[in-house]
């Protein structure tokens, strides 16, 4: 018998056992039968039929104890105990609903907020891109140079890096071109922005798969100038689009300023290297190269060789056996080749110590790690302490459980039940009551996910608890695990039973002793709490700190408004013309209060012009000047104060005096302890180049960094400079987002076609800034909160539980003289004595672990004393509240009645 036969045969015993036991009977039956008629044909005169039967019987032994015995051995008998332990573990769990409520309720927060925490960071940092062939030599491509004394590490660059880096590399077996980008897709009304693919022919070679239909495009339809305008559409756009049809192959669809044909649609699990948020379509990098290069560079320049245009990443996968030292120094001369080939290989490259390497495909996973990457890992371990309190609170009630049940158990003991036998049983009990909490935590996670994806990811994000494999096997492990942890508590005490001990006992007797176990547990949900609390006290000061910070503009009422042309060709007059029609359009719409053109919206876009100030020789060494083009209403547009002199006038024209407005910043490091009103600055580093005079300073403004000192900045007037590539600010009444939809239809109308406008509130701009932080907060507060609830019922039920087994104690004391307020005070001291005990090793651990927290806060120190204060009173004045219900029953104790309590 093979061993998938012999294992098909004892699961079929073990699943029909009445079957298998007449199977044996009647082998049996046969067996005696044929001895008989053996004994009957050697001795025909002188054995009868019963003689014969009756020997046969005789040397065969006890039937049914044969039986007995030969199901035994061909059952799984360990299958069987298993079996009768859920079955007995299922009665205790139906003789106590309340408590088995409370228990699974308690396990599925934990492994809920785990199994929740768990499909976001999985994403984020460890799960690679589905479909993806060799995942472990597939990386992004990096590079480094130093900047005034900083390493500036980045992943994007221009198509001929790219091309540099797959034509000199020996390191790789492929290379790719990877960007994405939000274009609309379709025509007039009908259109809407998606996520668009845009990716080398050789991009589709890191997956392994194939095209559910059509076929992808190929290397000569990728090549520049201008590529091909064919496109790939993802499985979900064709089935919702397209309804499935094979027709779909050579159908046009317009995307961006470019109408493509599509030619394949990829399998249905295929998603690129953006998990998150699949794209709609996938296009040729060159065609679209091609066509962003049309309508914003030069007609003179060739975008694919230049290296000033940063739009893309490179990808590449590494040949087997390749480590990434010899990977990372054959970049390394690639790069340098890339940059002395930018340059004519005329200028010294040394002192920049520019450098290549691989990371990983993950682009959270670094170098360039985003702070909600890390905040997002430490809220997973926040989560996995919220698992533990609740695995605490539920080993205590189990373990109060079990100490009720010590005479049970005696007599268990003592009617012949090993101990082993016991222990399988509570943990069964255990493990099953983690299931079942499993089962509903996952639940808990679905809904948990919706909620995390509404609030931090995009809003094509997805995330599904259910049809994710890796969170359901996560959650299962979870749940196995906390079964085994929480059944450790009730084995400890079955294992320490004293069976003459505790069968000469009464309830009472065996169970007024303090338990250090159950104190500990106690104790270390406080001590948990404390740090969840402090942790969360801390990103709450840090989120305040940010939302208070003043910008030196205002965002809430402030929409940005892009106009995408989509290839329509216009002479810059028309283009001046296009915008000021838009302004006034805006201006006359109901909800605008305001209205201004940029060329720069903080966050987003920044312009970077060279300065040269007469008596300064190297403007550059001092900083990062930034530039803004604005008409006259742009300060009262952004809420940015002017502090001294005037902002951008009306009479400021294309031919007037050139002036400029200054931020407080740039003034004081320019002139410092002069006047910067009335000073020259030329947009260039000739000296031929006129004046531009400074007429007024504004207050700082932050663009890069929230946490840096204010960036330095400068105004010009759009009319004396570039008029025709301006967008605009929009200021409204109410909420941006509110007015959003109105102030687009207003503007739409005097786009020509197939172009239109976008209006993006400046708050979503802002927000992205503020994303980690609002995840620490919101993350730390609500498993802080949940820790605060589970260790406040713990206490309860500890508190709760002593006052029950002290009752007659508690009633001589009465019975001596104790009034209720003696009592009250003896019950609630206990508990704040637990507490204060939580609050110091809880406290400790958060003062020991500050410094790996202290760089994820914003301007907020990791050891604040007056969240550690507030965080104590909290947790002291829970535990009050927590005994208070138990000390007050304590204090109404009558003496007689508790005299008789056993």
């Amino acid at each position: 018998m093979s061993f998938l036969d012999g294992v098909r045969y004892r699961l079929g015993v073990w699943l029909h056992p009445t079957r298998h036991a007449r199977q044996i009977e009647r082998e049996m039956r046969l067996h005696l039968e044929m001895d008989a008629a053996q004994r009957e044909h050697d001795a025909p005169d002188e054995v009868t039929h019963a003689d014969a039967w009756f020997a046969a019987k005789r040397q065969f032994g006890n039937v049914t104890y044969l039986q007995e015995e030969a199901r035994r051995m061909t059952a799984n008998v360990w299958l069987d105990t298993i079996e009768r332990d859920l079955r007995f573990a299922a009665r205790s769990m139906r003789r106590a609903p309340g408590f088995t409520i409370a228990v699974v309720v308690t396990l599925a927060l934990g492994i809920g907020a785990n199994a929740a925490m768990f499909s976001l960071v999985d994403r984020l940092l460890f799960r690679p891109p589905a479909l993806l062939t060799s995942p472990n030599r597939v990386h992004h491509i990096y590079t480094a140079q130093t900047v005034r004394g900083n390493e500036a590490i980045g992943s994007y660059g221009p198509y001929a890096r790219y091309a540099d880096f797959a034509k000199s590399t020996t390191s790789f077996d492929l290379t790719t071109g990877v960007a994405q980008e939000d274009l609309a897709v379709g025509i007039g009304d009908a259109s809407r922005e998606m996520h668009i693919g845009i990716v080398s022919a050789s991009f589709f070679k890191f997956f392994d798969a194939p095209p559910a239909l059509g076929r992808y495009f190929g290397a000569d339809e990728d090549t520049p100038p201008n590529g091909s305008a064919v496109a790939v559409a993802s499985y979900a756009r064709w089935q919702t689009e397209y309804g499935g049809s094979r027709a779909v192959l050579g159908t046009k669809v317009q995307i961006g300023s470019v109408l493509y044909t599509i030619i394949g649609v990829t399998p249905p699990d295929f998603a690129g290297i953006w998990s998150s948020q699949p794209p709609a379509y996938y296009v040729p990098i060159t065609t679209y190269g091609a066509a962003e290069a049309a309508a914003n560079s030069s007609p003179s320049e060739h975008w694919w060789t230049t290296y000033h245009w940063y739009w893309m990443e490179t990808m590449a996968r590494t040949r087997p056996g390749v480590s990434d030292a010899r990977t990372n120094a054959d970049l390394t001369q690639a790069f340098i080749r890339s940059i002395q080939a930018e340059r004519g290989g005329t200028k010294e490259i040394s002192q920049e110590r520019p450098r290549a390497f691989v990371g990983s495909i993950l682009s959270e996973r670094g170098p360039n790690a985003s702070g909600f990457a890390k905040v997002a890992t430490w809220v997973g371990g926040v989560a996995l302490v919220v698992l533990l309190i609740a695995c605490a609170n539920v080993a205590n009630l189990l373990f109060a459980r079990a100490l009720r049940r010590r005479r049970e158990i005696a007599v268990r003991l003592a009617l012949g039940v090993s101990r082993a036998r016991l222990l399988s049983q509570l943990l069964t009990e255990s493990v099953l009551l983690a299931i079942f909490g499993g089962i509903v935590g996952i639940l808990v996670a679905q809904w948990s996910s919706i909620g995390l994806r509404a609030a931090f990811l995009p809003k094509d994000a997805e995330i599904s608890v259910w049809r994710d494999e890796r969170t359901i096997l996560f959650a299962g492990i979870a749940a196995l695990v906390t079964g085994l942890l929480i059944g450790v508590a009730p084995v400890v005490q079955a294992r320490r039973a004293d069976l003459t001990g505790d069968l000469k006992a009464g309830a009472r007797e065996g169970t007024h002793q303090r338990s250090r176990l159950r104190i500990g547990l106690l104790v270390m949900q406080g001590a948990l709490s404390v740090i969840l609390l402090v942790g969360a006290g801390l990103f709450v000061r840090s989120l305040n700190q940010v939302r208070n910070i003043r910008l030196g503009y205002d965002v809430g009422p402030v929409l940005i408004v892009h106009l995408n042309m989509r290839g329509v060709q216009l002479d810059s007059v028309y283009q001046v013309a296009l915008r000021q029609r838009l302004l006034q359009a805006a201006l006359t719409t109901r909800s605008v209060v305001n209205a201004s053109f940029q060329t720069g919206i903080p966050f987003w876009s920044t312009w970077s012009v060279g300065l040269s100030v007469p008596g300064i020789g190297a403007v550059g060494r001092l900083g990062r000047f930034d530039v803004n083009a604005v008409s006259p209403g742009y300060f009262g547009t952004l809420g940015t104060r002017i502090l001294r002199g005037r902002g951008i006038l009306g009479t400021d024209l294309e031919h007037s005096p050139l002036v400029m407005v200054v931020s407080e910043k740039m003034g004081s490091t320019l002139w410092p302890g002069e006047d910067p009103i009335g000073k020259c600055v030329r947009l260039g580093v000739l000296d031929t180049i006129p004046c531009r005079t400074v007429v007024g300073i504004a207050e700082d403004i932050k663009s890069h960094q929230l946490s840096n000192e204010p960036d330095m900045y400068y105004y010009l007037p759009a009319t004396q400079f570039n008029p025709n590539q301006t967008g605009l600010f929009v200021r409204v009444r109410g909420d941006a987002a509110t007015d959003a939809d109105a102030v687009r239809r207003s503007l739409q109308r005097e786009m020509p076609a197939p172009s239109y406008v976008t209006t993006t509130p400046l708050s979503q701009v802002i927000g992205g800034e503020t994303r980690s932080w609002k995840l620490g907060a919101s993350m730390f507060s609500a498993f802080g909160l949940l820790a605060l609830v589970l260790a406040a019922i713990g206490l309860y039920s500890v508190i709760a539980y002593n006052v029950a087994q002290r009752t007659h104690e508690i009633g001589v004391r009465v019975a001596l003289g104790a009034r209720a307020g003696d009592v009250l005070r003896l019950v609630i001291l206990d508990g704040v004595r637990l507490s204060i005990v939580g609050v110091g090793a809880g406290g400790v651990i958060a003062f020991l672990a500050a410094p790996r927290l202290a760089p994820l806060l914003f301007q907020e120190s990791a050891r604040d004393p007056a969240v550690y204060a507030i965080v104590a009173i909290t947790l002291v004045a829970v535990s009050v509240a927590a005994s208070w219900l138990p000390a007050y029953r304590a204090s109404r104790i009558e003496p007689t009645r508790a005299l008789r309590h056993e």
